[in-house]
């Protein structure tokens, strides 16, 4: 059975990461949270002090410590799904947080930010049998990809998703800043320089605002079968 891969983009909080994981588990291929990376880069340059809480960023100082940050996913033996390690530190909830969720459009927006980490997420790609999430795995990364998902759900439901993640792992949420946050990176993603958000002309459309997570993997997996084949996949 010939192995493709598989781009999932769209807005943030829509669940992107958690349908890749699940999709990627059942067909026995390599998942990769693009989004999380990205994170990532906010968290260390959070911690190093480069950038401040009105977004500003240390631009010069973060370029040369671009060659200092290495991401890496490895799979958490507990729950079965791959967490996000920074210099070896895993740094999966760390990442989640609000306060980086506030600035991480602001990292994303930095082109040679995006360039090496685009660099990394190809080469990544390059034996295939892989599934990607994030904002422009469609149009930049991947615009070769065999199956493109653009997912949407309107901002109200998506900070409703946020916030009930936040207070299930008893960490501080405020559903009105959450959805001031969905609102403001929806604007940025879309309307930065570098890679903007935007849907791929060969993309396929899913909304899940009032989708149910069996409806929701069950589509995707259809999808995939059109692609591939009947194929089989081992139960999540």
């Amino acid at each position: 059975m010939k192995k493709i891969i598989i781009a999932i983009d769209g807005f943030s909080s829509c669940g992107k990461s958690t349908m890749a994981k699940t999709l990627a588990r059942k067909l026995g291929y390599i998942y990769v949270d693009t989004g999380a990376m990205y994170r990532a880069v906010t968290l260390y340059a959070m911690r190093h002090q480069l950038i401040n809480e009105t977004g500003t960023v240390d631009e010069a100082a973060l370029a040369k410590h671009m060659k200092a940050i290495h991401i890496s996913f490895k799979i958490n033996e507990t729950t079965g799904r791959p967490d996000t390690y920074l210099n070896n530190e895993c740094v999966e909830n760390d990442i989640r947080t609000l306060a980086v969720s506030q600035q991480v459009s602001h990292i994303a927006s930095i082109d040679f930010v995006r360039e090496a980490l685009v660099k990394q997420q190809q080469a990544m790609g390059k034996m295939k049998g892989i599934v990607m999430d994030g904002r422009d795995i469609g149009t930049t990364v991947f615009p070769q990809a065999e199956l493109k998902i653009f997912v949407k759900a309107s901002a109200e439901v998506r900070a409703q998703r946020r916030f009930d993640e936040l207070k299930a792992k008893g960490m501080p949420a405020d559903f009105n800043a959450i959805l001031k946050n969905v609102e403001e990176r929806d604007y940025m993603d879309s309307h930065r320089e570098v890679s903007p958000l935007r849907q791929a002309d060969d993309a396929l459309v899913l909304d899940n605002s009032h989708m149910s997570i069996e409806a929701q993997d069950k589509w995707l997996l259809e999808q995939v079968e059109k692609v591939v084949g009947t194929m089989d996949y081992t139960p999540a």
